[in-house]
């Protein structure tokens, strides 16, 4: 789960992490009375999108007086800023966060993210701040250093010494670079973050450290224990289909393809899309019904593919094992039937009462394809909608 800056700077706040002092607001008038609570003579309007690269696409504006505010806040609500991470759409802005000017002296990158090849969180840091952590990945890798934390023991005073060293950090300011990065690292364990990255990390011109940006995503998985940052969730940022099938606990993702794809299981869903690419189709989804899905559940399913319109058939690949397949089936069947489907359908099912369910598909007088293997069907439906 994503969330907006000023949600992750109210997070930070709580936890010690200097952030500067900012309001949001929803209309031009609301981010001027905001700014006139500020009460300083510099203020920033910042368009709040999950996205990242809202500067280069004119989301970030420093206004120098109440007038500057009033104009730069009618400019970017309502204008969908596309970046490098929206994608050629775009995303329209419906809030802003206006924010106090800093007097800034230093830009640095921090960040936290797990690092899956050695199954330890790392702290990344880079005096590179303010510009995209992969440019700088890609083209000046030596900049970037890393500190692997010990699950045990946590983020210890000398590797965060370290890193600010390492990035050139100012020594008299050391000592409040440690206690940034002891927060965050707080924040990333205790709230189950994935992602916490602050970009722009900045020193003031009056002896601060703090963070100028803040993007903090968090692990659907362990939001049923943090019932708090539901509330930071923003239904406007994500994609309708993803929503709906949170409804019915569906794990659904949008691509980019046109072949739907249903299968039960994370791993046999990752194969399924990856075996479609093999046979040089392009899946439309990730969707896991899940280990004991209802025909109930596999209708609400179907109806959450087809709402996708670049969607031109559907792969339905079930491994029965608490799942059986003749429930599968007459799932399928009634799915079918409800939302009058007539885009290509191959089905492939194994497992618990496979025999019953291939039947039950065979005397459905539908207009189903049969796959005898998960590779059959693959090249099936590729056939089919190509």
């Amino acid at each position: 789960m994503n969330i907006h800056e000023y949600q992750g700077k109210e997070l930070l706040r709580q936890y010690g992490v200097a952030v500067p002092n900012g309001k949001v607001a929803f209309s031009v008038d609301e981010a001027v009375e905001s700014a006139k609570a500020l009460g300083t003579d510099v203020n920033v309007v910042k368009a709040q999108i999950h996205a990242g690269g809202r500067g280069k696409a004119g989301g970030v504006k420093v206004a120098k007086n109440l007038d500057n505010v009033r104009t730069y806040a009618d400019e970017i609500l309502g204008k969908t800023l596309v970046t490098h991470q929206t994608g050629s759409e775009g995303k329209e802005v419906k809030r802003l966060l206006i924010e106090e000017g800093c007097d800034i002296q230093s830009e640095f990158y921090i960040g936290l993210v797990l690092d899956r090849a050695t199954s330890r969180i790392v702290l990344m840091g880079s005096e590179e701040g303010g510009t995209e952590i992969e440019e700088v990945a890609e083209e000046t890798p030596e900049k970037i250093f890393k500190e692997f934390i010990d699950p045990a023991v946590g983020l210890q005073g000398y590797q965060a010494r370290r890193l600010a060293f390492n990035i050139n950090i100012p020594s008299d300011l050391l000592g409040q670079a440690v206690k940034f990065m002891s927060g965050l690292y707080q924040v990333f364990v205790e709230k189950d973050c994935s992602v916490a990255e602050i970009n722009p990390l900045v020193t003031t011109g009056d002896g601060k450290v703090m963070a100028l940006d803040a993007k903090l995503n968090f692990d659907s998985n362990a939001l049923y224990r943090q019932k708090d940052l539901l509330e930071f969730r923003d239904l406007d940022e994500e994609d309708p289909k993803e929503i709906e099938a949170s409804k019915h606990d569906l794990s659904y993702i949008a691509l980019d393809g046109n072949i739907g794809c249903m299968v039960n299981g994370a791993g046999l869903a990752m194969s399924t899309m990856d075996i479609i690419k093999h046979y040089n189709g392009d899946p439309a989804n990730f969707l896991d019904v899940g280990g004991g899905a209802s025909a109930e559940k596999v209708t609400e399913a179907f109806k959450i593919i087809l709402d996708d319109e670049h969607v031109k058939g559907i792969y339905v690949n079930i491994f029965g094992g608490i799942m059986k397949c003749d429930v599968i089936a007459e799932g399928v069947i009634a799915a079918t039937k409800e939302v009058g489907l007539e885009l290509p359908l191959v089905v492939r099912l194994e497992g618990t009462n496979v025999e019953q369910g291939k039947k039950i598909l065979e005397e459905s007088g539908l207009n189903i394809t049969a796959a005898d293997s998960m590779a059959d069907g693959a090249q099936k439906i590729v056939e089919l909608v190509k």
